[in-house]
C-alpha cells in the first residue's frame, strides 16, 4: 500500500449533484395548469422566457445578493447627508431583470386585458423562487397603482413609469426617469398594525403640497424613488406620495436612521426614517388615507400569497431533487415508503396553495368587471393571506428535513427559504389582522359572504366530505358573541373549503379527492407525511416532479 493510499480517509459517493438549471415555468405542471385555468395562459411565452431566467441566472444572483447584504450610506466623506443604500451588483441585476420582464409592471402594461394580473402573478411566482428580497420593492411598485389612481393628475405622470421596463438605480428626480420603484411607510413604533395610533403629521402648503414631520418604524424600501406614506392632517389620516428627490432636484428631507437587522429578506433593505419637513403630494381625499392605501395593501397581500406559495414550490423542488438521488438502506429516498408519504403530502399542500393563489389573482383581475369576483377578491385575499402564509414555515422546515443536515447548511437554498418563510405571515397584517378582516368583510359587506357561499355551493355533491364541510360552514357564524374568539378556526376551515372547491372544479380528480379526505375530513395526522396508505402517491409525485426540458 502506498503512502498516499494509507492516508486516503474516504471516498466521496452517494452525493446529490447540484440542482440543474430549470425553466421554472415549463418544469412546473401545477403552475401551468393554474395559470391557464384562471385566464393568464395567453402570457405563456413571457412566462416561459422568464422561467428560464429565474431557474438559471437569477438563482445564482439570488445567492450573491443575499451573501452581500445592503449597507446604509447615510453621509458622504465630507459629512453631507446621503440617506442612501449601497447594494451588491447582483441586486441591481435582479431588479433590472424583474422590471424588464414585468414582475412589477406586466399587469399595467396589459391593463384591461382579462388575465393580466394572473399572468403577472405567474412572473412574481417565478421571480420569488430565486430571490425573495427584491420581491419587496417589486411588489410595492406593482401595487402602488391601486392607490395612485385615486389622484388622476399624479397617476398620469407616475403610472406609466411604474409600468416601465428600464431599471435606473441612480438618484434623480422621479419624472426624469422612465421607470420608477415605489415603497411604502405606514407603521410607527407606538402603533404597528394600528395605524390610527400614528403621530406623523402633514402640513398643507400654499401651493397645495404638504410638508411631513414624523417617523416610520418600518419604511420599505429606502432605495426606492418614492413612497406612499400615511400622515395626519386636520381632516384625519391621509395618504401621501413622498419622492426621494423634490421636483427642483434637491434631496427630500427623509432621513434614514438605520437599516433593519432582519431574520431574512437579506437582499432587501428595510429601514427606520424620520421626516423632517419632507415634501409630499396628497393621494386621495384628506382623512381617507387608510381607505386609499388599503387598495394598495390588497395587492401586496396577494403578493404575500404568491411569495409563500412560491417558497413552498421551491422548497419542494429542492426536497424532490435530493430524494431522487440520495440513497439510504439500499434505495433512493424517493422510493422509501415513509419518505414518499412526506413528499406526496408536501406536493398536495403546494398544489392547493398554488391553486388558491391564482384563483385569488383571477378575482383581483376580474373584480372591476364582475361584482362576484370583486367580492371574492375582498374576502379570499384575506383568507389566503392568513392560511397559505401560515403554512409556509412548517412546510419549508419539513422540506429541510428531507435533506437532513444538508438542508441546514447555507450552500443549499433551504436555509434562506426558511428564514424568509415567516415574513409573509407578518408583513401586511399578521394572522390575527387577517382573521379580523375576514369578520369585518362578512359583517359590513354581505356580498362577500354571498359570493363565497355561492362559489362553494356550485360544487355541492362533488364529494361527501366537501358537502359535510359546507353544512358546518352554514352554521359557523351562528354565535356572533364568540365569533372573534373562534376566528382562526373558522377562517382556517373557510380557506380549506375554498381550496377544495378550486381543486374539485378544475384540478386533478385524484388530488382533489385526497385533499377532501385529508384536509376536510381529517384522515391524516397533524404533521406532514401522514397521508392514508391508499393515497395516490404516484400521481402526486409525478405532478410535482420538475419536468426537465
Amino acid at each position: 500500500m502506498s503512502q498516499a493510499e494509507r492516508f486516503l480517509t474516504h471516498s466521496v459517493d452517494n452525493q446529490v449533484p447540484p440542482p440543474p438549471a430549470l425553466n421554472l415555468y415549463r418544469s412546473d405542471l401545477v403552475l401551468r395548469e393554474a395559470i391557464n385555468r384562471e385566464g393568464g395562459g395567453w402570457g405563456e411565452a413571457d412566462l416561459a422566457a422568464y422561467g428560464a431566467i429565474a431557474g438559471g441566472e437569477l438563482m445564482e444572483l439570488g445567492f450573491q445578493a443575499n451573501e452581500n447584504k445592503p449597507k446604509a450610506k447615510l453621509f458622504d466623506r465630507y459629512g453631507h447627508r446621503l440617506d442612501e443604500v449601497e447594494f451588491h451588483p447582483a441586486y441591481h441585476r435582479i431588479m433590472a431583470l424583474g422590471l424588464k420582464h414585468g414582475v412589477a409592471g406586466y399587469a399595467w402594461r396589459h391593463a384591461g386585458k382579462p388575465g393580466a394580473h394572473v399572468a403577472r402573478a405567474g412572473l412574481a411566482y417565478l421571480h420569488n423562487q430565486a430571490d425573495q428580497g427584491t420581491s419587496c420593492p417589486l411588489t410595492m411598485t406593482y401595487a402602488c397603482v391601486a392607490a395612485l389612481q385615486h389622484e388622476p393628475a399624479l397617476a398620469k405622470d407616475w403610472v406609466p413609469r411604474v409600468a416601465g421596463a428600464d431599471y435606473d438605480p441612480l438618484v434623480k428626480p422621479a419624472l426624469a426617469k422612465s421607470t420608477l420603484t415605489i415603497g411604502m411607510g405606514m407603521t410607527e413604533k407606538q402603533g404597528g398594525s394600528d395605524v390610527r395610533a400614528n403621530t406623523t403629521k402633514a402640513f398643507a402648503q400654499a401651493d397645495g403640497t404638504y410638508e411631513i414631520v414624523g417617523h416610520k418604524w418600518f419604511f420599505s424600501a429606502p432605495m426606492c424613488d418614492a413612497w406612499l406614506v400615511l400622515a395626519y392632517t386636520e381632516s384625519g389620516i391621509t395618504c401621501f406620495l413622498a419622492p426621494k428627490m423634490k421636483p427642483d432636484g434637491a434631496r427630500n428631507a427623509i432621513r434614514v436612521q438605520r437599516l433593519k437587522d432582519k431574520l431574512g429578506d437579506w437582499s432587501n433593505a428595510s429601514s427606520e426614517v424620520e421626516f423632517q419637513g419632507a415634501w409630499a403630494e396628497r393621494v386621495g381625499p384628506e382623512g381617507r388615507g387608510i381607505a386609499t392605501i388599503l387598495e394598495m395593501v390588497a395587492l401586496t397581500r396577494l403578493d404575500c400569497m404568491i411569495g409563500s406559495a412560491s417558497l413552498m414550490r421551491q422548497a419542494l423542488v429542492q426536497a424532490l431533487h435530493h430524494a431522487s438521488h440520495r440513497k439510504a438502506f439500499g434505495k433512493r429516498l424517493i422510493e422509501q415508503p415513509l419518505m414518499r408519504n412526506v413528499l406526496a403530502d408536501l406536493a398536495l399542500e403546494s398544489e392547493a396553495a398554488t391553486a388558491l393563489t391564482f384563483r385569488v389573482a383571477r378575482a383581483v383581475d376580474a373584480g372591476e368587471r364582475d361584482p362576484h369576483e370583486a367580492a371574492m377578491a375582498r374576502l379570499a385575499t384575506a383568507l389566503g393571506k392568513y392560511w397559505i402564509c401560515k403554512r409556509a414555515p412548517a412546510f419549508v422546515n419539513e422540506a429541510q428535513e428531507c435533506l437532513g443536515g444538508a438542508g441546514y447548511v447555507e450552500e443549499s437554498n433551504l436555509p434562506r427559504l426558511y428564514r424568509q418563510a415567516p415574513l409573509n405571515s407578518i408583513w401586511e397584517g399578521s394572522g390575527n389582522i387577517q382573521c379580523l378582516d375576514v369578520l369585518r368583510a362578512l359583517s359590513r359587506e354581505p356580498e362577500t359572504r354571498e359570493a363565497y357561499l355561492t362559489e362553494l355551493a356550485a360544487l355541492r355533491g362533488a364529494h361527501p366530505d366537501y358537502d359535510r364541510e359546507l353544512n358546518w360552514l352554514a352554521h359557523a357564524f351562528d354565535d356572533p358573541a364568540s365569533l372573534e374568539l373562534r376566528a382562526r378556526h373558522v377562517v382556517e376551515r373557510m380557506t380549506l373549503a375554498l381550496q377544495a372547491s378550486i381543486l374539485l372544479r378544475g384540478g386533478d380528480p385524484a388530488v382533489a379527492e385526497l385533499f377532501c379526505r385529508t384536509r376536510l375530513a381529517g384522515q391524516q395526522g397533524l404533521a406532514f407525511g401522514t397521508l392514508p396508505a391508499d393515497s395516490p402517491f404516484e400521481t402526486l409525485l409525478a405532478r410535482a416532479l420538475p419536468a426537465v426540458a
